[in-house]
């Protein structure tokens, strides 16, 4: 049986004294994309925090079959696990272009980067016509581009994706969406965070649910878009 490219296993983690994570189990197999759903406060973002060690945690995190559980953040980013934070966090006083090239630290030549570059610039066109222009001024949709360009530009093995779809237009977060599956289709595995359900539903393979730091389902979205209590707290059913 091949191992999952992430496997997450008891895994425990929180913020001081306050606990947030308890004793999760996960894993993400290579070439998939799969999603985290729960409502805001469920632990999702801690979760992804753990995984790219910028918390600490108890329990086991395995990348491609060695343990990361004691890397820093750094190490853990040049084994080719890149994530796409909540936010963007890009800087605002940079070019588009010199945002993407703080993606490109894990590329082993310009060559690479430059061949990148053109990737990139395929999934969002709109990127190469504003690569000169300050990524601050950029609306919302556009940021969130150059977010994922950023992170593509790292040339990840599994890209965590945090919230891609938060505060963006329904027909923007669609276009985000065909670019998640076609970055699959590249070879890059995907673990998506979303409050937004139905678009986490419409492209992952599999979904895990999240709960009060807990995950209480997971399945196929076919699966999952059948399961009484998902269809009530998620997606706006009511039960009969």
């Amino acid at each position: 049986m091949i191992e999952p490219l992430l496997q997450i296993s008891h895994l425990a983690a929180g913020y001081g004294a306050i606990p947030v994570l308890f004793d999760l189990e996960l894993e993400v197999r290579a070439g998939e994309i799969v999603a985290l759903v729960g409502s805001n406060g469920a632990g999702k973002t801690t979760l992804l925090r753990a995984v790219s060690r910028v918390i600490r945690s108890r329990g086991t995190l395995r990348f491609e079959g060695a343990d990361i559980s004691s890397l820093t953040p750094e190490k853990v980013f040049l084994r080719g696990l890149v994530q796409v934070p909540e936010g963007r966090q890009l800087f605002g006083k940079m070019t588009v272009e010199e945002n993407l090239l703080m993606g490109a630290q894990r590329q082993a030549s310009r060559a690479a980067t430059s061949r990148t570059f053109e990737r990139v610039y395929e999934l969002f066109p709109i990127l190469k016509d504003r690569r000169r222009q300050l990524a601050g001024n950029m609306s919302g949709g556009e940021q969130q581009m150059c977010a994922l360009a950023r992170g593509l530009m790292a040339a990840p093995r599994l890209l965590t994706v945090d919230e891609m779809s938060l505060g963006l237009a329904p027909v923007i977060v669609d276009q985000l969406l065909d670019v998640l599956s076609e970055i699959r289709k590249q070879g890059v595995t995907i673990l998506l965070v979303e409050q937004d359900v139905f678009a986490a539903f419409s492209v992952a393979d599999r979904n895990y649910v999240m709960e009060t730091g807990r995950i209480v389902r997971e399945g196929t979205s076919i699966e999952l878009a059948k399961d009484d209590s998902v269809r009530h707290a998620y997606l706006g059913e009511a039960l009969s």
